[in-house]
């Protein structure tokens, strides 16, 4: 955790100039600030290695005193809007705590700087995209059902396999209910639950690895959709209502057809950090990234077996045209010193 690791020595004296000659130039960027800006780091790994990109770019780039802190949405929501700390969760998914957020930023409390990617997140269902050029008529989920042949089941070769969400898990009363909804069992096909989302991924892995045709749900950005060229199925328009009935177990409304409404994923914070830290503010409005780039990262990071400091390190190393675009010339500078 940045709040507790030990100062990093700097490998050269001439480096050690540089640094404090950028410190110490006229107009040179600052932070604003002496309060600690901590920062969530929540369970996933995008949202653990932007958390720890964020962090290396205030700490050595603006001289922000940064604390990376254990978060998840729930709890760091309620966190923020009860307490105003942490002051920053990087990756923000508002949908599930929409209604408690919406009163915080009426209430003055929280408010969003940015996205934290462009365009929002995504969930599909996904085939190979080897898959998809070998038989290029497979384009919406209806031609997929259609085909379970193409899909076998290695328990029940005569049926097909839709792989869902791990019991638990919000997407699997989505995924359940959508395979009602197309009525997946008449026409064929087995709704397989893995027991984790680490099988499912083992799962995925493994018929990409044999190049064997997989349906599959899934979403992004993660290192998944980040290794393996897959292609997404043209799902159906959303249906606000349909969607909210298939994701609640006591809706008495039958499953509905309707595909899954894009994310919005915010950089979250409390208030207190627009108010009081606006060079903070203004940094975290530019930090949105394509959900490609993201799937890229943590793909580097999965290949490697890096944990979300080290994927963090990498993408300053190696995208610096992505992240300078972010900051002040000088603060740029200081950090690829730093790293």
């Amino acid at each position: 955790m940045f709040g507790k690791r030990t100062p990093r020595a700097v490998a050269t004296g001439a480096a050690l100039g540089i640094v404090l000659g950028l410190a110490g130039a006229a107009g040179a960027t600052e932070c604003g600030t002496d309060k600690t800006i901590d920062i969530a780091e929540m369970t996933w790994a995008s949202a653990a290695a932007l958390a720890h990109i964020h962090a290396r770019i205030l700490e050595d780039g603006y001289g922000c005193t940064v604390e990376i802190v254990t978060g998840d949405t729930v709890p760091t929501s309620a966190s923020m809007l009860s307490k105003g700390t942490p002051a920053i969760a990087p990756e923000l998914w508002t949908s599930a705590i929409q209604e408690q957020w919406k009163k915080g930023e009426a209430d003055g409390v929280v408010g969003a700087l940015g996205n934290a990617f462009k365009g929002g997140a995504v969930e599909a269902w996904f085939i190979p995209q080897y898959t998809k050029d070998e038989y290029p008529e497979l384009e919406s989920p209806e031609d997929v059902i259609a085909r379970p042949d193409l899909f076998p089941d290695p328990e029940n070769p005569d049926e097909g396999r839709l792989y869902a969400c791990p019991p638990g898990w919000a997407c699997e009363i989505a995924n359940a209910a959508l395979f009602e909804a197309y009525g997946m069992e008449d026409k064929g096909w087995n709704l397989f639950s893995p027991g984790s989302g680490g099988n499912l991924d083992a799962s995925i892995a493994r018929a990409f690895t044999r190049e064997e045709p997989i349906l599959f749900y899934y979403w992004g950005p993660t290192a998944i959709l980040g290794k393996y060229p897959t292609y997404m199925l043209d799902m159906p328009e959303v249906d606000v209502a349909a969607y909210q009935c298939n994701t609640n177990r006591d809706c008495a409304e039958p499953p509905v057809v309707t595909g899954w409404p894009s994310s919005e994923v915010i950089v979250g914070a409390a208030s207190w950090v627009a108010q009081d830290a606006p060079v903070v503010a203004d940094y975290f409005s530019k930090v949105a990234m394509d959900v490609g780039q993201i799937n890229a990262i943590l793909a580097w990071g999965d290949d490697n077996k890096a944990d979300a400091e080290d994927t963090a390190i990498n993408f300053l190393k190696t995208e610096e045209a992505t992240w300078t675009e972010w900051v002040p010339a000088d603060v740029a500078e200081k950090v690829k010193v730093a790293l």
